[in-house]
């Protein structure tokens, strides 16, 4: 490869083509040979074999932006100006890093007289000519997905040269693709301590705090960027995303709303960004219980995107909502379409599972949801010996002995009342009728003790020999307070009301029972708990938003709930009378035995209003929103039986779980 770059570098094109020729019958399907062979072509004036070429190429990897650039230098050489255009503009869309693209697309609008489009392409290939080269070549194959070579020479040149902005930024956009938030968060900020005014580098700054639910960083870190360009509907977008982030729900829909009112129904271009933004209005819509004009929201999306997999799957997601035959036959229509994105086929599959789940066809109910499970557990990493692993150091460390030596440890704010347990399980519930009370306020999943945890953890992340649960014992008890302290500060900016307790309703805590005790002595701690048969069956049919990988195959699930059981009787052991197990099936047939039980275990007085809390008007942002506004029923009670047949294996996996599971 290198020989034959030179060669082309040198202009010995026919050379070039001569050696490549041989190798592409051997390796017919190399990126790089191919890209060889259609330059030296083009160089040899044989333009229509380059675009050949070309088309051997694109139909392996249609989005190489190199491949895209030289299409467009194609028909430079052909003078088809306005295709050429186009290659070159998809080109940059991929990857902006590319100054020959650029150089063309500059000349190319000046020549068609679009002076608009030359003073963009030349103020971007003056900022790529100012950048090192190495530099360059990392960022054009970040922006081409070859993270691992982008991020050795990046590395490389910010070890032999320091701080340089984009190098920086670089490494930061890297980390945020590979989910190293953190690093990412550190590198951004690096990089706008060193150029304040640095536009690009402050959006995906806040993108960064937005993914770490720093929502109040976040919103002081994008006044800058609105206060520039009020109008600009990425901004306005993060701004709405930070609303609802914070709770401000009814600020994100006046967002929403705005914007899709801006947009010019004609443009074609603006399509994509109308069916996000309905889709986005009507979680928020939904969130507060506007529920007929979420629905309208979500089928505005739908109808601007026929396949868009996600605003059908919302519509059904709201379990109250009944697809029309028509619906249904469009869902099963863009589901079966090869030109549907994968991603979209999944949520298109499970929303026709629930479709024909509620037309009492439970053959096709699943059948379309084993489509979606298997397809969504295809693209997971998940791997069950993980939480297996981190279950049993949690037994290991934390011992009676462990908490007695800690006894009075951590900060002693009684205002966290903690209700976890196996998604789909009742939390909601329990949520709506604490929050039904004077004295509690309903949050969200608050990812905060997964924060502390994850900084327990530390950088060099090892699942197999985990730091965390076993750098417990080394936590000390200043460290305890302070961890403590830091959950109280962080989680204050979504306790709008100011009520003296607050709920965090993140199903996963159960795993940080321990570490949550440690640092939060006197929080309430609720287990809410459902049959396993209906709780699984429920997290088969349910497509998360994120997270919850173990709900996408039936081993998956039953292996988890059988190990959340272990660990449930672990807390048990070591922290009697610490955590409250409520069972759906018994709340659903006495309401307010349980109720007051609930109440007690909370230090509250009983109130009339958590019998009522269906009448209560609150933000809600779970699967079971809908569910949660009506009074209890036994709806979900046995909702797997008319699935029995498909369900045997999932019987046999929970095993004696089905007969233990209350105790």
């Amino acid at each position: 490869m290198a020989r034959l770059r030179e060669l082309l570098v040198a202009g010995k094109y026919q050379a070039a083509l001569d050696t490549v020729e041989p190798l592409l019958v051997d390796y017919p399907s190399n990126r790089d040979l191919l890209m060889i062979a259609a330059g030296a072509l083009r160089h040899l004036r044989r333009t229509q074999e380059a675009l050949a070429t070309l088309d051997r190429l694109a139909a392996i990897q249609p989005n190489f932006s190199q491949m895209l650039q030289e299409r467009g230098l194609c028909h430079v050489a052909l003078r088809n100006a306005p295709e050429a255009i186009a290659a070159l503009n998809a080109a940059v869309a991929i990857n902006p890093n590319l100054p020959m693209a650029w150089h063309m697309l500059g000349g190319l609008s000046r020549m068609t007289g679009d002076q608009a489009g030359a003073a963009l392409a030349e103020r971007h290939g003056a900022h790529l000519a100012s950048l090192p080269p190495p530099v360059l070549r990392a960022k054009s194959l970040f922006s081409d997905g070859e993270m691992d070579a982008a991020e050795r020479m990046i590395r490389d040149f910010l070890l032999a040269h320091g701080d340089h902005p984009e190098a920086m930024r670089l490494l930061a956009q890297i980390g945020f693709v590979r989910g190293v938030h953190d690093d990412a968060e550190l590198l951004f900020a690096g990089v706008l301590a060193l150029v304040p005014d640095h536009h690009d580098a402050r959006g995906e700054y806040v993108q960064t705090l937005i993914a770490r639910h720093k929502f109040s960083e976040a919103r002081k870190a994008l006044a800058p960027l609105l206060e520039r360009d009020p109008a600009n509907h990425a901004h306005r977008i993060q701004a709405a995303t930070i609303a609802v982030g914070l709770g401000e729900n009814d600020a994100a829909i006046n967002l929403y709303r705005a914007m899709l009112a801006d947009l010019v129904p004609t443009d074609d271009g603006a399509r994509l960004l109308r069916a996000d933004l309905c889709l986005w209005l009507g979680h928020a819509l939904k969130t507060v219980g506007q529920v007929p004009e979420a629905v309208e929201a979500y089928r505005d999306a739908a109808r601007e995107r026929p396949d868009f997999g996600d605003a059908w799957w919302s519509l059904a997601n709201l379990k109250t909502y009944r697809f029309t035959d028509e619906e249904i036959a469009t869902i099963a229509r863009e589901e079966a379409l090869e030109s549907t994105a994968p991603i979209d086929r999944i949520h298109l599959a499970f929303a026709l599972g629930k479709a024909l789940e509620d037309r009492k066809d439970p053959a096709g109910s699943w059948a379309a949801y084993t489509r979606g499970n298997a397809a969504q557990r295809a693209q997971s990493t998940y791997r069950p010996e993980i939480f297996e692993t981190n279950t049993r150091e949690q037994k290991r460390v934390c011992t009676p002995a462990f908490f007695a030596a800690r006894t009075g440890w951590g900060d002693p704010s009684p205002d966290p009342i903690f209700v976890l347990g196996l998604p789909r399980a009742g939390s909601t519930l329990i949520e709506q009728i604490l929050a039904s009370h004077s004295q509690v306020e309903g949050t969200q999943e608050l990812p905060d003790i997964q924060h502390i945890v994850h900084d327990l953890h530390g950088r060099e992340l090892n699942f197999d020999n985990p730091r965390y649960p076993g750098v417990l014992p080394e936590v000390d008890m200043e460290t305890a307070r302070r961890f403590g302290e830091r959950y109280i500060a962080d989680t204050r900016p979504y306790r709008a009301l100011g009520r003296p307790f607050f709920i965090d309703k993140m199903p996963n805590n159960f795993r940080h029972i321990g570490l949550i005790h440690l640092i939060l002595p006197k929080a309430r701690i609720i287990d809410a708990r459902r049959n396993p048969m209906d709780c699984c069956f429920s997290n088969l049919k349910q497509l998360f938003a994120q997270g919850q990988e173990f709900t996408y195959s039936i081993e998956d699930i039953a292996r988890y709930y059988r190990t959340y059981l272990d660990l449930m009787r672990h807390w048990d052991a070591v922290l009697p009378g610490k955590v409250l197990r409520l069972v759906n099936e018994d709340l659903i047939a006495d309401p307010e035995g349980q109720i007051r039980r609930l109440l007690d275990h909370c230090g509250l007085p009983f109130e009339e209003g958590c019998l009522n809390f269906h009448q209560t008007r609150r933000s809600v942002r779970t699967p079971s929103s809908e569910q949660v506004r009506r009074p209890i029923s036994r709806d979900g009670i046995d909702q797997w039986r008319p699935y029995e047949q498909w369900l045997e294996p999932l019987r046999d996996a929970l095993g004696d779980a089905l007969d233990t599971w209350r105790d």
